[in-house]
Parts: structure tokens; sequence; C-alpha cells
């Protein structure tokens, strides 16, 4: 099969902009390493103060918002469904932790 310029050029753009999105994560580990952190302090806490469920809250929402850009789409899924138990007054700690323990081992993989 004859692949012409175009397609040539499409898959030349397309393997720039995953060496990209690769650096692009890599830079930003730390920063989902706290967000992780922050999951994880939520699960942790007897008695989730207003605070923390807030940051809890909205560290759900980056990550659903952002994960799939970088090929996460479970990731997406989960922080989505991490969103809908932290949208209410008294979220389930346990779930808080599981679905946190997920995207960790999804997120940061140890290598």
């Amino acid at each position: 099969m004859n692949v012409g310029p175009q397609h040539a050029i499409a898959d030349q753009a397309s393997e720039k902009t995953k060496a990209l999105l690769a650096d692009l994560w890599r830079r930003n580990r730390t920063t989902i390493e706290d967000r992780l952190a922050t999951l994880d302090r939520a699960a942790a806490a007897a008695t989730l103060p207003a605070e923390l469920h807030a940051a809890a809250l909205d560290v759900a929402h980056k990550l659903s918002g952002s994960l799939g850009m970088f090929g996460f789409e479970q990731g997406t899924l989960l922080a989505r469904e991490l969103e809908q138990v932290l949208d209410c007054a008294y979220p389930d700690s346990a779930r808080i932790g599981e679905v946190a323990r997920q995207l960790r081992a999804m997120l940061l993989p140890t290598l």
C-alpha cells in the first residue's frame, strides 16, 4: 500500500503530539502526586472537614477533566465516580480510598 505525503505528515504530527503529552505528563507528576495525596487525606479522615471535602471534590473534578487528554479514559471514569461520591454531605470514605488507590495504580505505576 502506498502511503501518500499527507498521511506521513499526519503520522509525524501524531507522534509529536504523543511525545509532547508524555513530556507534559512527566513534568506534572508532582501535581498528580499532590492531588492523589489530597484524596488519600480525605479517605483517611474520620470526619471530613469542609475545606478538605472541597479540596477533594476539586481534585476529582480536575482529574475527570484532564485524564482523558493523556489517554487515561478509565481514569476519567474513576474520577467522575469520585466526584459523585464526594458530591454529598457525608461521602463514603472507604469508597474514596478505593478509587484513590485505583487511580494511583493507574497513574503512577511502580517501575
